[in-house]
């Protein structure tokens, strides 16, 4: 049974082949996007600019929030109750 499931999913292989990629991707990224090294030079970056004054205090009070806000874990949104759903929702 093991030789004819490898048969049969073999035209499957390149498409979990670029699953797994991103994957793999995805986790990369979402270490660097929380990565302290990474998030301390982009809060110097906005802080040069605005000592540059490219930035105003309120432009720059919101991407430090932004690039902070990286830092928390985000809750996961909870599925409405099952009597709040609409019909299609299935």
């Amino acid at each position: 049974m093991g030789l004819f499931s490898a048969i049969l999913g073999l035209p499957l292989a390149p498409l979990r082949g670029v699953i797994w990629l991103g994957e793999v991707i995805q986790q990369r990224v979402e270490q660097q996007m929380t990565d302290p090294t990474v998030i301390r030079r982009e809060l110097e970056a906005i802080d040069e600019k605005a000592r540059a004054g490219e930035l105003s205090p309120e432009e720059q009070r919101a991407a430090q929030s932004q690039v902070l806000g990286r830092l928390i874990p985000q809750p996961a949104t909870p599925a409405p109750p099952a009597d709040e759903r609409s019909p299609g929702d299935d």
